[in-house]
Protein backbone atom coordinates (compact mmCIF):
# COMPACT_ATOMS: atom_id res chain seq x y z
CA UNK A 1 0.00 0.00 0.00
CA UNK A 2 0.93 3.87 -0.56
CA UNK A 3 0.55 6.60 2.26
CA UNK A 4 -1.55 9.26 0.53
CA UNK A 5 -1.60 12.93 2.50
CA UNK A 6 -4.63 15.04 1.20
CA UNK A 7 -4.26 19.20 1.16
CA UNK A 8 -5.79 21.91 0.60
CA UNK A 9 -9.28 22.32 1.35
CA UNK A 10 -10.99 24.81 2.95
CA UNK A 11 -14.29 26.94 3.19
CA UNK A 12 -14.85 29.06 -0.25
CA UNK A 13 -18.15 30.71 -1.45
CA UNK A 14 -19.95 29.40 -4.04
CA UNK A 15 -17.98 29.98 -7.59
CA UNK A 16 -15.22 30.36 -6.17
CA UNK A 17 -12.15 27.83 -6.63
CA UNK A 18 -9.88 25.20 -4.76
CA UNK A 19 -7.05 22.80 -5.94
CA UNK A 20 -6.52 19.71 -4.03
CA UNK A 21 -3.14 18.02 -3.44
CA UNK A 22 -2.81 14.47 -2.84
CA UNK A 23 0.57 13.56 -1.92
CA UNK A 24 2.03 10.34 -1.97
CA UNK A 25 4.69 8.31 -0.47
CA UNK A 26 5.28 5.68 -2.86
CA UNK A 27 8.93 6.01 -5.49
CA UNK A 28 6.59 3.88 -8.18
CA UNK A 29 3.75 6.10 -8.17
CA UNK A 30 3.66 6.36 -11.53
CA UNK A 31 2.21 2.83 -11.71
CA UNK A 32 -0.87 3.69 -9.31
CA UNK A 33 -4.23 4.79 -10.87
CA UNK A 34 -5.23 7.75 -8.90
CA UNK A 35 -8.88 8.94 -7.80
CA UNK A 36 -10.64 11.34 -5.79
CA UNK A 37 -13.69 10.62 -3.84
CA UNK A 38 -16.02 12.62 -1.39
CA UNK A 39 -18.16 12.00 1.06
CA UNK A 40 -21.07 14.42 2.35
CA UNK A 41 -22.59 14.05 5.95
CA UNK A 42 -25.24 11.29 5.67
CA UNK A 43 -24.34 10.45 2.43
CA UNK A 44 -22.41 7.15 0.80
CA UNK A 45 -18.75 8.15 -0.75
CA UNK A 46 -19.30 8.29 -4.06
CA UNK A 47 -16.49 8.96 -6.89
CA UNK A 48 -15.39 12.57 -8.62
CA UNK A 49 -13.12 11.84 -10.90
CA UNK A 50 -9.59 9.40 -11.79
CA UNK A 51 -6.70 9.65 -13.98
CA UNK A 52 -4.26 6.72 -15.42
CA UNK A 53 -0.84 5.92 -14.73
CA UNK A 54 0.02 8.05 -16.99
CA UNK A 55 -1.96 11.09 -17.04
CA UNK A 56 -3.01 10.60 -20.60
CA UNK A 57 -7.05 9.67 -19.31
CA UNK A 58 -9.50 11.26 -17.25
CA UNK A 59 -12.56 10.65 -15.99
CA UNK A 60 -15.20 12.18 -14.14
CA UNK A 61 -18.41 12.16 -12.85
CA UNK A 62 -21.00 14.02 -14.23
CA UNK A 63 -21.61 16.47 -11.88
CA UNK A 64 -18.43 18.04 -12.27
CA UNK A 65 -17.66 17.52 -15.71
CA UNK A 66 -16.66 21.14 -16.72
CA UNK A 67 -15.88 22.46 -13.82
CA UNK A 68 -13.06 19.98 -12.30
CA UNK A 69 -9.98 18.65 -13.43
CA UNK A 70 -7.53 16.23 -12.01
CA UNK A 71 -4.05 15.86 -13.15
CA UNK A 72 -0.78 14.12 -11.44
CA UNK A 73 2.81 14.81 -11.63
CA UNK A 74 4.49 11.58 -11.24
CA UNK A 75 7.93 13.33 -10.56
CA UNK A 76 6.73 15.14 -7.39
CA UNK A 77 4.40 11.55 -6.63
CA UNK A 78 1.28 13.94 -6.96
CA UNK A 79 -1.92 14.10 -7.94
CA UNK A 80 -3.95 17.06 -8.07
CA UNK A 81 -8.06 18.24 -7.95
CA UNK A 82 -8.80 21.67 -9.62
CA UNK A 83 -12.10 22.85 -8.36
CA UNK A 84 -13.93 25.50 -10.23
CA UNK A 85 -17.65 27.35 -9.98
CA UNK A 86 -18.10 25.24 -6.66
CA UNK A 87 -21.29 24.34 -5.78
CA UNK A 88 -22.72 24.32 -1.73
CA UNK A 89 -23.73 20.69 -3.27
CA UNK A 90 -19.86 20.22 -3.58
CA UNK A 91 -18.91 20.17 0.26
CA UNK A 92 -17.77 17.16 1.56
CA UNK A 93 -14.46 15.64 2.85
CA UNK A 94 -12.47 14.95 -0.42
CA UNK A 95 -10.63 11.32 -0.48
CA UNK A 96 -7.92 10.58 -2.67
CA UNK A 97 -7.67 7.20 -3.25
CA UNK A 98 -4.87 4.99 -4.92
CA UNK A 99 -4.18 1.38 -7.13
CA UNK A 100 -1.48 -0.47 -8.27
CA UNK A 101 -1.61 -1.00 -12.00
CA UNK A 102 0.10 -2.48 -14.49
CA UNK A 103 -2.12 -0.97 -17.14
CA UNK A 104 -4.07 1.53 -18.19
CA UNK A 105 -7.30 1.25 -16.94
CA UNK A 106 -10.37 3.70 -15.26
CA UNK A 107 -11.15 2.55 -11.58
CA UNK A 108 -14.71 4.47 -10.81
CA UNK A 109 -15.48 2.36 -7.78
CA UNK A 110 -14.45 3.10 -4.48
CA UNK A 111 -13.55 -1.12 -3.85
CA UNK A 112 -11.41 -0.72 -6.88
CA UNK A 113 -8.77 1.13 -4.57
CA UNK A 114 -6.77 -0.01 -1.96
CA UNK A 115 -4.87 3.17 -0.28
CA UNK A 116 -6.33 5.88 1.07
CA UNK A 117 -5.40 9.35 2.19
CA UNK A 118 -7.25 10.51 5.43
CA UNK A 119 -9.06 13.13 3.50
CA UNK A 120 -9.66 17.47 3.32
CA UNK A 121 -13.09 18.98 3.78
CA UNK A 122 -14.11 21.37 1.30
CA UNK A 123 -16.94 23.92 2.44
CA UNK A 124 -18.60 26.07 -0.07
CA UNK A 125 -21.20 28.54 0.89
CA UNK A 126 -24.01 30.37 -0.41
Amino acid sequence: QVQLVESGGGLVQAGGSLRLSCAASRRTFSNYAMGWFRQAPGKEREFVATIVWTGGSTFYTDSVKGRFTISRDNAKNTVYLQMNKLQPEDTAVYYCAAKPVARTVVLTRANDYDSWGQGTQVTVSS
